[in-house]
């Protein structure tokens, strides 16, 4: 079952409890929590205070994303605010692998993740340690982007890259530029779960939006 998670960060800020509201009335599967620190990518957003405020009004899975040049200092603050994973950029971190044993010892579940200029091969000695690779189909840092069409072979090659080592088990994450009109193709290319922002966010109705999303991913 292909699993959607709304992306708070294209929610209203000032209001975010009724962003986890839609989440859960439309029954998304993730709540993402993209955490920016205006270094590694050019926007400052979430903190682990604000999740710790906000995990109390939802019982859905928290999918935080640490966009972030240091994400070994920030893993012990955002588990203990109530993240269910935690994934990481490859291209911040000297030994990946470490990160992804320091993930693993807290009890939560391993992502890693890449930009869409960063090559397949530099995750694949660290496969067999993490529980979902987050494919970036935009630069990151901003939400609203365009689909970037070249990460449909991205997808693809992961694909086959886990299926080759018998991983998969690997969840494959894709973030950034995701419609209803591109959904279809994002799932065909071999994605098990959609980050969505301004396509659910944005739109008229939220929630009928998510289960639109889901209904998709059902076909």
């Amino acid at each position: 079952m292909i699993k959607i998670a709304p992306s708070i960060l294209s929610a209203d800020f000032s209001d975010l409890r009724s962003g986890l509201d839609i989440c859960m009335a439309g029954s998304a599967d993730y709540i993402h929590i993209d955490v920016m620190d205006n270094h590694f990518v050019p926007n400052l957003t979430i903190g682990p205070v604000v999740v710790k405020s906000i995990r109390p009004f939802s019982s859905s899975y928290f999918d935080v994303h640490l966009m972030v040049t240091e994400p070994q200092k920030l893993l012990n603050p955002f588990v203990e605010s109530g993240a269910d994973g935690i994934t990481f950029h490859i291209e911040t971190i000297k030994d990946p692998g470490d990160m992804c044993d320091k993930i693993r010892s807290t009890g939560v579940d391993v992502g890693i993740s890449l930009k869409p200029s960063t090559p397949l091969e530099n995750i694949i000695p660290f496969l067999d340690k993490v529980d979902r690779v987050l494919i970036m189909s935009v630069e990151p840092g901003f939400g609203g982007q365009k689909f970037i069409d070249s990460s449909l072979e991205k997808i693809k090659s992961l694909n086959q890259i886990l299926n080759k080592y018998n991983l998969e088990k690997v969840e494959i994450e894709v973030d950034g530029g995701i419609k209803l009109e591109n959904a279809d193709d994002v799932i065909s290319a071999g994605a098990d779960a959609l980050v969505v922002g301004s396509g659910i966010f944005k739109s008229e109705d939220p929630v009928n939006q998510i289960i639109k999303f889901k209904d998709l991913a059902r076909l």
